[in-house]
């Protein structure tokens, strides 16, 4: 059934994620803040009247475009939404992040945030699309399936879904020196960035740059990950794409490939979120340092005081 699923989602939903990219520049320019979300990270806690509409938007045209989605779990980071009309339990999920980045999206900080969602089995990602509505003069486009990652610019004079199947494949290019994104890490990120910087492998945060992670990976320009109990909605998109440049996701603890048989709720944060700490890369070497350098590190995201994340 998969199949079925991917052709329908890579039909129907580039249009919809450009709609939701028209509304999201719309609202952009007013005061559309909200409170809500207190798990004590200014990224995971930022919330918006865009993250909820754009949801609302999201979740309907699944409901309505393809009886097909309807046999479909849907795990998406907000509440609104008809989601009542999905089964709680389903071979296949479909994952919603409609504003990834909002932090950045509400303070207005350039234009390096995206809509996105995915589809997944329990055991890995089958597909991904990816738009983001303000890198370049017309938003710009990821799109991940079987051993390719489609990666340009969205074209408003064509249909969205036309622009994505005529996208060219992704070629990363050289870079100087390996690069990898750290998240999750709460308290202890800075001492987690000089801790792989001494490794010899380049460190920063994963919204510290003027584009998304998603197309820095596309470009080759970022080679890793190192992320403490990332969520289900956006992080399974990065996964995507370095298991297809040829790399892979595995828990640090015992070096075994991410799944999604074993996905825990945040209550603080009122998300889904894969246990403990993920490492990945395109890169096998990389990707032996980081799943060494962290395989001893506390797997809880909200640890005790005085506990910390590098226990001795």
């Amino acid at each position: 059934m998969h199949d079925l699923v991917i052709t329908s989602l890579s039909v129907h939903m580039p249009a919809v994620l450009r709609w939701a990219g028209a509304i999201a520049r719309r609202l952009r320019g007013y005061d559309i803040g909200l409170d809500g979300k207190h798990s004590g990270s200014a990224a995971t806690d930022a919330l918006t009247i865009a993250d909820l509409s754009l949801q609302e938007l999201i979740v309907a045209a699944l409901r309505d475009c393809d009886p097909v989605f309807r046999q479909c779990r849907i795990d998406a980071e907000e509440t609104t939404g008809d989601l009542a009309r999905f089964p709680a339990d389903a071979d296949l999920t479909i994952g919603i992040d409609p504003i990834d980045g909002t932090r950045r999206y509400r303070d207005r900080i350039g234009g390096s945030y995206s809509i996105m969602l995915h589809l997944r089995s329990k055991s890995d990602v089958l597909y991904s699309l990816v738009h983001h509505p303000e890198q370049g003069e017309h938003g710009s486009w990821i799109e991940a399936r079987e051993d390719r990652i489609l990666f340009g610019p969205d074209d408003p004079s064509r249909p969205a879904a036309d622009v994505v199947r005529s996208l060219p494949q992704a070629q990363p290019g050289e870079v100087a020196g390996p690069r990898i994104l750290v998240a999750g890490f709460m308290e202890a990120q800075s001492d987690v960035v000089r801790r792989v910087a001494q490794l010899g492998i380049d460190a920063e945060g994963s919204s510290s740059a003027a584009r998304t992670g998603y197309q820095r990976i596309a470009a080759g320009e970022v080679c890793g990950a190192l992320f403490h109990s990332p969520n289900v909605y956006d992080f399974p998109v990065m996964m995507q794409l370095f298991r297809i440049l040829g790399g892979d996701a595995i828990w640090v603890h015992d070096g075994k490939p991410v799944d999604f048989h074993t996905v825990s709720r945040d209550e603080r944060a009122n998300m889904l979120r894969l246990p403990g700490i993920v490492a990945c890369s395109s890169d096998a070497g990389v990707l032996r340092k980081l799943v060494g350098l962290a395989r001893g590190w506390n797997p809880v995201r909200y640890r005790p005081m005085g506990q910390g994340l590098i226990r001795a």
